[in-house]
């Protein structure tokens, strides 16, 4: 019999890999004798206990059955030979319709931003800030983590400790009075919006977002069936007389419009409001950025005037520690407590203990705060470098919106098209600089053309360096003269 090792590992697991070909594809057929292992060892030139060892392997497996005193023979698995390939031919799997709808929401990107690797200068918006304290911060929370940790599951809800943290921070710094037993842990605004989905919403609700607005969210609420509706923003962020009469659910950023850096006044924020509570509708408070303000005083988060408990508070530490922390938090109303609970418990049985507990810790002994209070001291200059470099070399052709706050600036061309925008970014890249126009986060075209620059991933020189070569780049494309 031949058989052929393919020197790949122990020759024992060679020789079963290779009588298990054999028997598959009905080279060994039903009831034939396998040579006795003294023989094939020979033949092959390897030990007696090799073959002994795979023999007794492939019985365990039920391709070979042995009769005492005769040997060892194949064993009837209803192996036939399979039928030829056909050439050009894919196989088609069925989907269901949250996966076709996914496919289609996500355009394949499932990493932002990170289709343009390796440009000189990158002013995408998310990109993390480097920051070597906190990782050397980090690694000492997590090895205390690691040391104190409960290797058991997790409480679904979250490490009791970590929310009662989040409680006392957001007390503080937003204006948002919630107990534990309010706060549910997740793995980041992702996730908020998935259970979102599924606790709130059946095929065909309509979700208000607005417009511009995150690209993430629609694209969640999409694969999930959902109506999405975009609603006006002007200067001073969502318009409530633009709202529709009947919602399910509606996301907004009052504190930091995204992305056009609108800050909601409070009138506003009273009329939306007044708004859910007619409609029975849910509002979402994505507070993605609110720790980084530059000027001004911030009004108090949205959630701190529910007084119907319409409004569930989210939040994550992608912008404030790192995106690979996949850590976030959701404030709920009492209502919707035990419905959230179960639909995360469902989903991935709790977040990661280890990093919880690093997390609470670093937040009980003061380490959050204080880098923090570094992220920001950088940041600012790094926005001041921005707006320095943008009145210096785009002033003529950008109409930039400061905010006073986050990571990123808008900037509108003042002159122009949708298509003279996506020229510039694409001439840009070219260049070895990583320019993004607004239009993706629209759900209908913009009124204006702009790009969304990010300022977090480069130190301030190279942040200059970045906008002079913006300059040369439009004058390249005839947008500046």
């Amino acid at each position: 019999m031949y058989v052929e090792l393919d020197g790949q590992g122990p020759r024992y697991a060679q020789l079963i890999r290779s009588l298990k070909s054999a028997i598959l594809e009905v080279r060994l057929a039903p009831g034939s004798r396998v040579p006795a292992s003294r023989n094939l060892a020979n033949e092959l030139g390897i030990s007696r206990n090799t073959v002994l060892a795979a023999y007794e392997q492939l019985q365990a497996e039920g391709f070979l059955h042995a009769r005492v005193g005769s040997g060892s023979y194949v064993a009837d698995i209803g192996n036939r030979l399979p039928a030829p390939p056909r050439v050009g031919v894919v196989p088609v799997a069925p989907l269901s319709d949250y996966a076709r709808r996914a496919l289609n929401a996500s355009d394949g990107a499932f990493v932002p931003g990170h289709e343009h690797k390796g440009l000189r200068y990158n002013l995408q918006y998310g990109v993390p800030l480097t920051n070597p304290a906190l990782a050397s911060a980090w690694r000492r929370e997590i090895n205390r983590a690691v040391e104190r940790a409960e290797f058991d599951y997790p409480d679904a809800q979250g490490l009791p400790a970590l929310r009662e943290q989040i409680c006392d921070y957001l007390a503080r710094r937003r204006g948002v009075t919630a107990s534990a037993d309010d706060v549910l842990v997740i793995s980041g605004t992702q996730q908020a919006f998935a259970l979102a989905s599924r606790a709130l919403l059946d095929d065909g609700d309509s979700v208000v977002l607005e417009d511009p607005h995150y690209r993430g969210a629609r694209q969640i609420f999409a694969a999930y069936g959902a109506r999405v509706r975009g609603v006006r923003v002007d200067d001073e962020g969502l318009v409530p007389s633009a709202l529709p009469n009947q919602a399910r659910l509606a996301v907004v950023t009052p504190s930091h419009q995204f992305p056009t850096g609108a800050l909601l006044p409070l009138a506003r924020r009273m009329e939306l409001l007044e708004w859910a509570a007619r409609q029975h509708c849910w509002i979402i408070e994505d507070d993605y950025d609110g720790e980084f303000r530059f000027g001004g005083r911030p009004l108090a988060a949205l959630k701190s005037l529910d007084r119907d408990g319409r409004v569930i508070y989210i939040g994550s530490y992608s912008k404030t520690l790192f995106p690979a922390l996949r850590l976030g938090y959701m404030v709920l109303p009492a209502s919707l407590r035990e419905a959230f609970r179960a639909a995360k418990w469902l989903e991935d049985r709790g977040s990661n203990t280890l990093e919880q507990a690093a997390l609470a810790h670093f937040m009980a002994t003061g380490g959050f705060e204080r880098h923090l209070r570094r992220a920001a001291q950088s940041l600012r200059a790094r926005r001041a470098a921005m707006l320095a470099g943008l009145r210096k070399h785009a002033g003529e052709a950008l109409e930039v919106v400061d905010s006073n706050a986050g990571m990123h600036l808008t900037a509108w061309l003042r002159s122009g098209t949708h298509a003279d925008c996506e020229r510039l970014a694409a001439h840009a890249r070219e260049r070895g600089l990583g320019l993004y126009t607004v239009a993706p986060y629209s759900l209908r075209t913009a009124a204006r053309p702009g790009l969304l620059l990010g300022y977090a991933g480069l130190p301030p020189a190279d942040i200059e360096a970045a906008l002079r070569l913006l300059g040369r780049c439009l004058r390249e494309t005839g947008l500046l003269a």
